[in-house]
């Protein structure tokens, strides 16, 4: 992803490859060196003029403190991706496929939703199959948030890099305003949100939306803080409406945030046994049953797919993305990568930072973790979502997957390592608010105050790679009009390159015509069908195989073909060569005399 990683080794026989990489290694290291350098001295200049500036930051948090925490997550989220925000329409992460398939779905939605809400679910993609959209997370909630953007002429990649940004921006400020309720102080609350927000799984997981989007779940928590003290009516509405919003920016995040809700409450017994013990299962059962009716639409198309096509996580699947210890010791932080992290870095990131750890160990040795029942609670999910990461490898795992249906949908066990970091934010937050409670010198208070800046300086991966989109070529408008086409786009990658599918996914945003091209989760049996039958074109029987499945045209990249090739399927009386644009050849396949 975006951590900063090991350049490929130059060959001997390309001297000017080694002088470019050699260049591009400095100008990396020069980048990184000098923004930490202007961090640091821009920290500086605030500590030195820190009368000054103190009178700006305590009116402007005292007149508006939520607006100014917004405005500073606004400004992490742009700082800590740096330069996405720079050209958000030209940069990207589609040098990861699953990315794409992002930019695919948010679209997909936003157009599907106000177009035929009723198949929603029915992709373009992998023609004829139904439900495509459920072999992957369908993310509602972000494509509700791209749909201006996309409305307005928007590119996907666009609209995607604005909704990326967004997700870190929101997901810290409403951890901040939480906080800030539970521990009365605005730093220990601007510090957790910063943790919880800007870390090593969020930023490894840049290529994943789904992944950015968890402002809901302090929301929740704090909505079930308030159930179990008093449970009414409006605290099951809250809790209910906050759980549903989180579960529909991703699978994942339902089964997460599920679990971080059924810990917490279990780990508060003098809030529900007893007279309360009633009441509270009551309203809680209230907030449960209103979530299963809103987010039954959403949730009955991926239970169809489990039943008809087998699409479920098993415990084989499960073992192949256990977590491993290294991992809570891994992170793209630049400060930490090059000097002691890259060791660690595999597969998953999870640590949470130094800093983050030091305040968090501050709240457990005075005993805050376990007398104040909010850090108890974090406590508490922190450490099963610590157990849960390593899945089927953790004693007692299979007899929860026997019995705990969420965990069918999990592959990726490893990020239910998220919950611990999510506890070590909040964590972190009571640790240093306490510490601010204690300290009486005026300089130490004031150095204090800059912790939140402090750790977003050491967690930051920025400047991060990112590649350049250059738009979808307007070929792809031509089919626009054309109500009855089907579309296959060649060439047909066969299993094992699949994720070469997902450039063609994101061509189709253009027309949105049914295509037997598709990249996802999940590929059903007759995608390897269309693969056997079309990844010799134009050899074997793909003729045949496109008439059966009523393929009217086929977008050609001259680029994976030899000219011959191109000559051969231009002089076929099956095809009309429609146009030739960027590299691609519309062709138009005649109808079966």
């Amino acid at each position: 992803m975006c951590s900063p990683s090991a350049r490929p080794t130059p060959r001997p026989r390309a001297a000017g490859l080694t002088t470019k990489l050699a260049v591009a290694t400095w100008l990396e290291r020069a980048a990184w060196f000098f923004s930490r350098l202007a961090a640091l001295v821009a920290l500086l200049v605030m500590w030195q003029r820190r009368r000054d500036l103190a009178p700006f930051v305590e009116a402007s948090f005292l007149s508006a403190p939520r607006a100014a925490a917004l405005a500073l997550f606004i400004l992490l989220a742009i700082a800590e991706t740096w330069p996405l925000a720079s050209a958000p329409g030209r940069y990207s992460r589609n040098d990861n496929s699953d990315t794409v398939l992002n930019e695919w779905t948010i679209s997909w939605v936003a157009h599907q939703a106000f177009h035929d809400r009723w198949h929603l679910f029915d992709g373009n993609i992998f023609y004829p199959e139904p439900r495509t959209l459920a072999y992957s997370e369908s993310m509602p909630v972000q494509s509700l948030m791209a749909a201006p953007v996309l409305w307005l002429g928007g590119s996907p990649v666009l609209a995607y890099n604005l909704v990326l940004l967004a997700g870190f921006a929101l997901s810290g400020w409403a951890m901040s305003l939480v906080l800030v309720r539970w521990t009365g102080s605005w730093v220990a609350a601007l510090t957790g949100g910063v943790i919880f927000a800007f870390n090593a799984h969020s930023f490894t997981r840049l290529p994943h939306l789904q992944a950015q989007h968890v402002e809901f779940l302090p929301f929740a928590l704090l909505a079930l803080d308030a159930l179990l003290e008093r449970p009414n009516p409006r605290h099951a509405l809250s809790l209910a409406g906050w759980f549903v919003l989180q579960a529909l920016t991703s699978v994942y995040l339902l089964v997460f945030t599920a679990t971080a809700l059924v810990i917490s409450a279990v780990v508060r017994p003098r809030d529900w046994v007893g007279s309360r013990l009633v009441p509270v299962l009551m309203w809680s059962g209230v907030a449960g049953l209103l979530s299963a009716v809103v987010l039954a639409p959403f949730l009955i198309p991926y239970w169809r797919v489990s039943q008809e096509l087998g699409l479920t996580r098993t415990l084989d699947d499960a073992q192949r993305f256990v977590v491993n210890w290294g991992a809570y010791l891994a992170t793209p932080a630049r400060l930490h990568f090059a000097a002691w992290s890259q060791s660690f870095f595999i597969a998953d990131a999870l640590f949470p930072g130094a800093i983050a750890l030091a305040l968090a160990a501050v709240a457990l040795v005075r005993g805050i973790a376990w007398s104040d029942p909010r850090a108890r609670m974090c406590l508490a999910f922190g450490l099963v979502g610590l157990y849960l990461s390593f899945g089927p490898a953790a004693p007692g795992y299979a007899a929860l997957y026997a019995i705990n249906p969420l965990l069918h949908a999990i592959r990726a066990v490893s990020r239910f390592g998220y919950l611990t970091i999510v506890a070590v934010a909040v964590l972190a937050a009571f640790g240093l608010a306490d510490v601010l409670a204690r300290v009486r010198s005026p300089r130490l208070r004031a150095a204090l105050t800059l912790m939140p800046l402090l750790v977003a300086l050491e967690v930051t991966p920025a400047p991060v790679g990112y590649t350049r989109f250059d738009g979808i070529s307007p070929i792809y408008d031509r089919l626009r009009d054309e109500e009855r086409a089907v579309v296959v786009e060649f060439p047909f990658y066969r299993q094992g390159a699949e994720f070469h599918h997902a450039a063609y996914m994101l061509n189709s945003t253009r027309h949105w015509r049914p295509m037997l091209n598709g990249y996802s989760g999940f590929q059903p049996l007759s995608f390897h069908a269309s693969s056997d039958a079309l990844y010799a074109f134009p050899d074997g029987p793909w003729l045949e195989f496109l008439r059966a499945r009523q393929v009217t045209h086929l977008f050609v990249h001259q680029s994976a073909y030899s000219p011959p090739i191109i000559s051969q399927l231009d002089a076929m009386p099956e095809f009309d060569r429609v146009v030739s644009q960027d590299g691609v050849v519309l062709y138009r396949l005649r109808p079966a005399r």
